[in-house]
């Protein structure tokens, strides 16, 4: 081996790197423009809300909940230390309101769509089902992206925001009954400290949580290899790939919202 091996090999690396990110950013622009022409799948469409949707929510009901209990008790625990205990509630619901709910809503969803879009689709393509489609005159992406992408970007705000509300409730409901909390107090102490920037900014994060997940698992599902490995590929990367472009498009848009 020579001593230029391991930057032939780093080299190599990056310029697949740039490449996929570039297809990836080709496909996300011909989306938008089936996005935007007609014939619109409107049954399709429904459906896809219903599963993507309507079918998410007790995952991230139950994720939302469960976090907003055990932040209550972090913050109440990191608080004592600074005889800030009173803090609480507001920490609780701009924790969740900002971060928490649409980082995780995101995420749960992610894995529970990103891969189930990417193992339909790629399944479809192994069985020529979408070249059955093209024979039918009916655009994949029309028919296959432009539904999911739709349902995933207005869905993932009204998950959003059902999830805050079930994780403060999470919050309220250990603070009120584990740590002595006034229940009208703490009430209040919600809503005085939570502004409306603070909702916005984690619907806006849904929107494009949505839009990631339902990109990935449709742009690793067209372009799956073959045979069952190729659908298992598919799938993993679908999720691995939304998960990490949310964690990076949640720093990038917090950055937006609340750099100084």
């Amino acid at each position: 081996m020579t001593l230029t091996a391991p930057f032939g090999a780093l080299g190599r690396a990056t310029l697949i790197a740039l490449a996929t990110i570039g297809q990836i950013a080709l496909f996300a622009l011909d989306a938008l423009r089936h996005l935007a022409t007609p014939p619109f799948y409107i049954r399709e469409t429904a459906r896809q809300f219903l599963t993507i949707g309507w079918l998410s929510l007790p995952v991230v009901g139950l994720t939302a909940f469960f976090t907003g209990g055990a932040l209550a008790l972090q913050i109440y625990a990191g608080g004592a230390r600074f005889n800030a205990e009173a803090v609480v509630p507001q920490i609780v619901a701009i924790s969740i309101a900002r971060e928490l709910g649409p980082v995780l809503g995101g995420l749960m969803v992610a894995g529970r769509v990103a891969a189930a879009i990417a193992a339909e689709i790629a399944t479809m393509k192994v069985t020529e089902q979408i070249d059955a489609l093209r024979t039918l005159s009916t655009h994949p992406m029309k028919y296959l992206t432009a539904p999911r992408l739709i349902a995933a970007t207005l869905s993932l705000p009204v998950l959003v925001a059902v999830g805050d509300s079930i994780g403060i409730f999470g919050g309220y409901l250990v603070s009120t009954s584990r740590l002595d909390f006034n229940p009208a107090a703490y009430l209040s102490n919600t809503r005085d400290f939570l502004t409306i920037r603070d909702v916005t900014s984690g619907l806006v994060k849904g929107a494009v949580f949505g839009f990631i997940v339902a990109l990935m698992g449709c742009y690793h599902g067209m372009n799956s290899g073959r045979g069952a490995r190729g659908v298992g590929r598919a799938t993993t990367q679908a999720v691995v790939s939304a998960s990490i472009l949310i964690l990076a498009a949640n720093y990038l848009l917090t950055e937006a919202f609340f750099s100084a």
